[in-house]
């Protein structure tokens, strides 16, 4: 009887702590979104005409409540079609690579996966190259290095999912697979800028660091969706992906889907990164440092760390677009150089944490 007390007494214990537990990784989420918001409403703001956060405030509500009055119509075009349009892509943009790094991290097993890692940001650079430098491209007009950049991402998603055996592919050949097609997409690039004219060379080399100053309302609505259902669906498997950390054979043991889990959510991942690569071009270290930062503040439960990942993906990319218009103001630096500037010592600092080394 004592014993049955006590071991019952333990398993309160245990729920207890658990719940706790939990209740401490919804309570960082919920923590994450008012930076989130700050952080956006200070982006808003900075550049190279200064406008005051109760302006963009009025600005929005002018906008969206009429009659609410808003602020000059100088300070509602430099809000609505500037820099509003620019803060949304980094939302989508670093939403899409933060949330999809921790997925990729996860089924590859690897903490140094990334989704520039596996050749799909290569081969979008290599398309968006075939575009500004020699003008051959799927699609015309505005879209056609948006159209260029998307089917060669996806075209290298394809080819990891098939060079490394299809639905028998492991972690170890998606990886080393990947990897090859980055080297060899690299190279086609080099070859393809070779022949090109200075000023085209140019486009290609500014494209292939990143840029989310040509984001606009219409190219939004394109990405908008995309990013949403995307990351429904990486959040969908993340209880199967939870399990699977404790190795395929038990995963399989409890039911879990091992081949269709790892292939699905690949899939999804590299569509994510393709559309967003597509139209901002590629922009490191978002989705490799982030995962790493929520996995240090709550742990690596895929359940909280795909949302947690992708919001704070979010804050580090357009915190590094503001400091991109801002430090050299009126020069915009790229923001792909940004991320990679803050994204190395913070990575480093990482990795010496993880080995308990002095930092």
């Amino acid at each position: 009887m004592e014993k049955s007390l006590a071991a019952r007494r333990e398993r309160s214990r245990m729920k207890d702590e658990y719940l706790a537990h939990r209740g401490r990784k919804a309570v960082f989420i919920a923590a994450v979104l008012p930076v989130l918001c700050l952080i956006a409403v200070v982006s808003v703001a900075s550049g190279c005409v200064s406008i005051s956060p109760a302006d963009v405030f009025r600005s929005l509500a002018g906008c969206l409540v009429p009659g609410s009055g808003g602020v000059t119509s100088q300070a509602d075009l430099i809000v609505w079609q500037l820099r509003l349009p620019r803060v949304a892509m980094g939302l989508m943009a670093g939403l899409a690579l933060g949330g999809s790094g921790a997925v990729m991290q996860v089924v590859l097993r690897n903490p140094l996966a990334d989704p520039y890692m596996l050749g799909i940001a290569s081969a979008a650079g290599f398309g968006a190259s075939l575009a500004l430098i020699f003008g051959i491209g799927v699609l015309g007009g505005p879209y056609l290095v948006i159209g260029n950049a998307f089917l060669f991402a996806l075209i290298a998603s394809g080819l990891i999912m098939v060079l490394s055996g299809g639905g028998s592919a492991t972690p170890e050949s998606m990886v080393l697979t990947g990897l090859a097609l980055l080297f060899f997409f690299q190279a086609l690039t080099t070859i393809v800028q070779y022949f090109g004219d200075s000023d085209a060379v140019k486009a290609a080399v500014f494209w292939s660091v990143g840029n989310l100053g040509k984001a606009d309302w219409g190219k939004l609505g394109v990405l908008f969706p995309l990013v949403c259902v995307g990351l429904v669906l990486l959040f969908w498997r993340s209880r199967d992906l939870n399990i699977m950390n404790a190795g395929d054979e038990a995963a399989m043991s409890l039911g879990v889907p091992v081949v269709f889990t790892r292939g699905f959510s690949m899939v999804v991942s590299s569509l994510l990164v393709a559309g967003v690569v597509s139209f901002t071009g590629t922009i490191g270290f978002v989705g490799l440092v982030a995962p790493h930062l929520v996995r240090l503040a709550i742990g690596s439960d895929t359940r909280f760390l795909v949302p947690a990942s992708a919001l704070v993906g979010a804050i580090l990319l357009i915190a590094s677009d503001t400091l991109a218009r801002s430090v050299l103001a009126p020069v915009i630096l790229p923001v792909g150089a940004v991320t990679a500037f803050l994204g190395v010592p913070l990575l480093i600092f990482l990795i010496l944490k993880d080995q308990g080394g002095r930092v």
